[in-house]
């Protein structure tokens, strides 16, 4: 008998020794006492994570031999185990035992994966199910070359994001991989779907870098954005696509320029004059080395600031309340024609439209400047 065995090296065990169980099973527990130890069986009692566990559970089976049994088992605490433990009248610990209960894996999902400007592979996944098996579940990221390849593992999971892993070496481009990942304990085990796909429809890139926030001139509504392209992409043939967010310095409310298109520079307008702005801009480098692929977009840049102009007529006010009123009823009145113009002949930072626009808000800031020199000399 193999407990009787090991009680010659010890005063005291527990058998089974660290067990793993399902959720919900049943299990029954022996503790052996060494008969030099000149304790009976029936002075033992026993503890789980400390709290002793009720006599009714126990059984002498021999003068040197007590059971315990633990009906409906709920899940560990802890993926260390739970501690079953028998003492001796005196409440000195005699042995002890981890238990480990869970459930087998599920089979992950949600595997999805990018490359950073083609100089790895990073994969990411979540568990299947409710995502936790209360015991330590090991997870493999599989990959092969699609046609031709032999299976290989995954060895960088140093990632900072939980349950993913990075290749790093011997990459092919132009080549499919078949890619998966394997979930097991001592339960049982899963895989995943396997996915395919090649690196180049997967490159995110860096931020833009040396992204830069100016004003326009004196127009009080408008900034410009400029900035440059990944560097870390510029020998490679590829369409960028660009797109700009910006926001109030109170706010958190972001305002996303979808359709920048492929140009390193943009005019934001329609902005409140005299007002702090942050920006920043993102990268998606679309069709690289021909891939028709969506792509994948970049990271956002580091937030810029800068302000608009405070706008003339804030700045020398008006004591004519019936006069401002009309004013900026007109002014409102000509801003809503002009966006609804843009709107329906021009797109996202279009040259033609800037520039249309600045000639309209050149030719209302003179308009302005005239009404605010009448009504003055009305005045005097």
């Amino acid at each position: 008998n193999l407990s009787l065995l090991l009680l010659n090296s010890y005063v005291a065990i527990i058998y089974p020794q660290d067990p793993v169980l399902r959720i919900g099973s049943n299990l029954t527990a022996s503790c052996w006492v060494h008969p030099e130890l000149g304790v009976h069986a029936s002075s033992l009692f026993w503890t789980l994570n400390g709290q002793q566990l009720p006599s009714s559970f126990y059984r002498v089976l021999s003068a040197t031999n007590l059971s315990v049994t633990l009906a409906g088992l709920n899940a560990s605490k802890q993926t260390s185990g739970d501690n079953l433990v028998c003492h001796n009248h005196k409440g000195h610990i005699l042995a002890g035992s981890c238990l480990y209960v869970g459930m087998p894996p599920v089979k992950p999902i949600n595997l999805t994966c990018w490359s950073r400007n083609t100089k790895d592979l990073t994969c990411s996944w979540a568990p299947g199910g409710k995502g936790e098996t209360n015991i330590s579940t090991q997870y493999k990221l599989k990959y092969k070359l699609r046609w031709y390849g032999t299976e290989k593992e995954c060895a960088d999971y140093t990632h900072t994001q939980p349950y993913s892993c990075s290749i790093t070496q011997d990459l092919h481009l132009f080549t499919p991989y078949e890619i998966w990942v394997e979930a097991s304990n001592q339960l049982g085990w899963a895989t995943s779907d396997v996915i395919t796909l090649d690196i180049l429809d997967v490159v995110t890139t860096d931020p833009p870098s040396g992204v830069t926030v100016s004003r326009v001139g004196q127009l009080e509504d408008q900034l410009s954005v400029r900035w440059e392209a990944p560097p870390a992409l510029k020998d490679f043939l590829f369409q960028a696509k660009y797109q700009i967010r910006y926001r109030l310095e109170d706010s958190q409310d972001w305002k996303v320029m979808e359709d920048v298109g492929n140009q390193t520079s943009c005019r934001l307008a329609g902005l409140r004059p005299g007002t702090v702005y942050f920006v920043q801009v993102r990268c998606n480098p679309v069709g690289i080395y021909g891939s028709r692929k969506a792509g994948i977009w970049s990271e956002w840049s580091h937030p810029t600031a800068a302000s608009t102009p405070h706008s003339e007529r804030m700045m020398s006010g008006s004591c004519d309340s019936k006069s401002s009123g009309d004013s900026n009823s007109t002014l409102r009145r000509e801003l809503k024609q002009f966006f609804g113009w843009v709107r329906k002949h021009a797109y996202g930072c279009s040259s033609m439209s800037m520039k249309l626009y600045d000639q309209w808000r050149v030719l209302m800031q003179k308009s302005h400047k005239v009404r605010n020199q009448v009504l003055q000399g009305d005045k005097s």
